[in-house]
């Protein structure tokens, strides 16, 4: 198959081959229920391709990404349940009836109009099945960005704060029952004000345009650059973590922070 071009249909024979007579064991067993784990996993990679910026890697990600939907389709074609061009069809029609400010003649204003009237066509698509106006936020969902899905839902038909101070305001309401809980030791109250001051931040970052999972993904990669800062300056002196105070672990944290906003004034001073 080298000197085929390497277009769609070329995918699809060679997954149907995968899973065909002869083909790989491996891809043979796999059913939609042992492929969810995979979906999940590429999607992650396409995210961390995207903040490396390595268009290289990217592309490779994409495809492995592509491979997904790809396999599930196959599958459903060997059970005769549905076929690609189905699913490709199915989408296009979407797109167009999702579109009438592009498709028809409606005009739309901006893109929170947009949205809106997304919103507005998917529930008339769905029909009774999704009467609330939080319905449709996919169950699985990282618990951070359903809650953030869920509350500009909401926040689309008036259910929302007026001003960020009400917001603020929420926080520390919620942060003060965690104090009350974490003083009364009692765990499943832990648990309920722990989400429920979560949840608070989660709303406040939406109302401020913070993407809290795209926020909270930044501070896990910086954490993780400064731990290992610390890890490989303690290993160059011949010592463990184990070995040092937490004082000496908290200075080189900080030299680490320092390295960070050095590194941002470099970035800055190049533009």
């Amino acid at each position: 198959m080298q000197n085929e071009e390497r277009g769609f249909d070329t995918l699809l024979a060679i997954m149907r081959r995968l899973r065909g007579p002869g083909g790989c064991p491996w891809d043979a067993e796999q059913t939609h229920d042992s492929l969810k784990r995979y979906l999940l996993e590429e999607a992650y990679e396409v995210i961390e391709a995207i903040d490396t910026g390595n268009d290289e890697l990217l592309k490779e990600e994409l495809g492995d990404l592509l491979l997904q939907p790809v396999f599930h389709t196959v599958i459903a074609e060997e059970e005769g349940r549905f076929t690609m061009a189905e699913v490709v069809a199915a989408l296009c029609d979407k797109l167009v009836r999702r579109h009438p400010h592009v498709f028809g003649d409606l005009e739309i204003a901006d893109s929170e109009a947009q949205v809106a009237n997304w919103e507005k066509i998917k529930k008339e698509e769905k029909g009774e099945e999704r009467r609330s106006a939080i319905a449709g936020v996919p169950a699985h969902l990282p618990a951070l960005l359903k809650a953030q899905k869920i509350t500009e839902k909401a926040a689309r038909v008036g259910f929302d704060w007026e001003h960020v101070d009400q917001v603020k305001a929420k926080v520390m309401e919620e942060l003060h029952e965690f104090e009350e809980a974490l003083a009364e030791r009692n765990q499943q109250r832990m648990t309920d004000e722990l989400g429920d001051l979560l949840f608070a931040i989660v709303n406040l970052g939406r109302f401020l345009a913070v993407d809290t999972e795209e926020a909270l993904r930044r501070t896990i990669a910086r954490f993780q650059g400064r731990f290992e800062y610390v890890e490989d300056c303690l290993h160059g002196q011949g010592r463990h973590m184990q070995d040092a105070t937490l004082a000496q672990m908290d200075l080189l944290w900080n030299e680490a922070k320092e390295r960070e906003r050095q590194g941002d004034r470099g970035k800055s001073d190049e533009l």
